[in-house]
């Protein structure tokens, strides 16, 4: 079969030819520059921005630089030798940032031309997005960890306080929950966090059925860092599951506000987490009256993780927790 169109033998031919190469190169991003052997020749098409004073011979040492441009020489002398093409990536400073170049070498010995053919591409949009992605790939590495951690200290932990298996299993399994609810709200913000009142309303979600009448956060909806979100889910989680098992959530009744106000801790700005939460008469003791893994996680771990501070009073008839966030740990992003 015949190209279609132009037959093989018209003088218009090998112009078509070169108006299709030029524009095919045009839309690739590519460029050449080609040198005969003897330097008489030398042929430049489509060069990138950067690249454009390499026409000249004298102007590779002050484009590329002494250490690459005698690198380059190296491996065009290679392929001149063996006659068998190679690639390499150089990096070129310019006023964008550092541009990263592939040049493909070949040798050309054909129709009448020897010499070496450098086809050109700007590969500095790629390579920046796999930066990227090795920099995102090390910071999940990184949260994994830190999740598995943390779940590896709630297995331990609610296991030294567990009397039997199921006991174990239904508070791990709360918990793990729990935790999982605050991970899907930082996937979800592709790692950059939660806000505070999405981060209750979906703690609360499963013990508090949205008919009845809604329990939810006044003052400021922050927007917290991951480890704060991780780490304050679960201490919402223990609030929430004792509500539900003691107080108000189990009597049905919404005796409980949480709230967030501006503070200071340590001299710099924070903010301020209020559980103030009223029990019923009927309420039972509450569990976290005794030293168990909730009272850790709402004394200890959570104001250790965010660098903060926690207060944790019960009564017979009020349980107030209260926790001290750095801004390092949020954005105010509003307030209502």
């Amino acid at each position: 079969m015949g190209n279609a169109g132009i037959p093989a033998s018209s003088g218009t031919n090998a112009a078509a030819r070169m108006i299709m190469m030029e524009l095919a190169l045009e839309k690739s991003g590519s460029g050449y520059l080609y040198r005969s052997d003897d330097l008489t020749v030398s042929l430049s098409g489509n060069l990138p921005d950067a690249l454009q004073r390499l026409a000249a011979p004298e102007a590779f040492q002050e484009v590329l630089g002494a250490d690459e441009s005698a690198r380059l020489d190296l491996l065009k002398n290679e392929v001149k030798g063996s006659r068998t093409g190679a690639s390499t990536e150089i990096d070129v400073p310019a006023s964008s940032g550092v541009l990263t170049f592939r040049i493909d070498i070949e040798r050309i010995e054909d129709t009448g031309m020897t010499g070496i053919l450098m086809v050109m591409t700007d590969i500095s949009e790629t390579r920046h997005r796999e930066r990227i992605l090795k920099t995102l790939l090390r910071e999940l590495s990184h949260r994994s960890k830190n999740l598995l951690a943390i779940i590896q200290g709630i297995a331990t932990q609610t296991a030294r306080q567990a009397l039997s298996l199921d006991t174990f299993l239904s508070k791990f399994r709360g918990r793990i929950q729990s935790l999982a609810y605050s991970q899907d709200l930082v996937t979800d913000s592709s790692w950059r966090g939660a806000y505070l009142f999405s981060l209750t309303e979906r703690q609360l979600s499963a013990y508090w059925p949205e008919s009845e009448n809604q329990i939810s956060v006044s003052g400021i909806n922050a927007h917290l860092s991951p480890n704060a979100t991780l780490h304050i889910g679960l201490a919402l989680h223990e609030l929430i599951v004792n509500s539900a098992s003691h107080g108000a959530i189990a009597a049905g009744v919404n005796s409980l506000s949480i709230d967030c106000v501006e503070t200071v801790y340590d001299g710099d700005k924070a903010i301020e987490l209020a559980w103030i939460e009223h029990l019923p008469p009927t309420s039972a003791p509450s569990e976290t009256d005794e030293h168990t893994f909730a009272r850790t996680v709402l004394e200890r771990v959570v104001p250790i993780a965010i660098g903060g501070k926690a207060l944790y009073l019960t009564t017979s008839d009020r349980v107030e927790y209260r926790l001290t966030i750095p801004s390092r740990e949020y954005e105010i992003i509003s307030a209502k």
